[in-house]
């Protein structure tokens, strides 16, 4: 069974220095019938002028990921670390029993691209971290590249949850599959390009909810950028 999200059904604001679209119910935006989908709570696609950013805030008992597409974003937080997001990295926080930090767009000239993606920990209360990693872009060529797993596999990032998260660069005309155990369930998210799945014609800010299924089957219509997320 698969559910589509289409990017023009999400929630979206344009603040002049955001320009940022919501998956899932966030802040101001609230949809009774898309408030998460399993562990996965938030699926933000923003976009952040040259210059701003996110001043010193709190989080807790979330485990969140950012994904710079372009640009960079500059990260500073209560546990001490301060360190510029680029594209192939990722950035791994266990929010647990809580902190605080900083998102900001160094450049003076442009924007900063990103996702930022939260999940429901295992259980509250854990200990804050902090983790960021350099990925060889190389290495999700028409494959899926684990970023971030319960149990840092493959060199990926740890997040407590039972969940894999997994990026692909699929090159137009390519195809990938991705095995699915049928007790558990998948969320699709196109980053970038144009894709179909199961005949549906998916475009860059699409995401697919599917449950009850062996495999997902991709199909590139153009060079595509996508991350999948295998949730329990």
């Amino acid at each position: 069974m698969l559910r589509i999200r289409h990017a023009a059904q999400r929630g979206h604001f344009n603040h002049g220095w955001l320009d940022t679209f919501h998956t899932f119910s966030f802040s101001e935006y609230y949809d009774p019938a898309h408030t998460q989908f399993r562990a996965l709570r938030v699926m933000n696609e923003d976009r952040v002028a040259p210059g701003q950013g996110f001043g010193m805030h709190g989080h807790r008992d979330m485990e969140i990921l950012t994904f710079v597409l372009s640009g960079e974003l500059q990260h500073q937080d209560s546990l001490g670390n301060g360190e510029v997001l680029r594209p192939d990295e990722v950035q791994q926080m266990t929010a647990g029993s809580g902190i605080r930090h900083s998102e900001f767009n160094p450049s003076t000239t442009d924007e900063v691209h990103l996702y930022q993606v939260w999940l429901l920990p295992e259980r509250a209360g854990l200990q804050p971290s902090y983790a960021q990693k350099k990925f060889d872009a190389a290495g999700r060529e028409n494959r899926w590249q684990i970023a971030a797993s319960r149990d840092g596999r493959e060199g990926s990032l740890v997040i407590h949850q039972d969940a894999t998260i997994s990026r692909a660069a699929l090159a137009a005309g390519k195809s990938l599959d991705y095995a699915l155990d049928p007790q558990r369930h998948a969320w699709l998210q196109i980053l970038a390009g144009d894709v179909v799945v199961a005949g549906n014609q998916l475009h860059a800010g699409d995401g697919v909810a599917v449950s009850e299924e062996a495999a997902i089957v991709i199909q590139a219509s153009s060079d595509s950028d996508l991350l999948l997320f295998d949730l329990a």
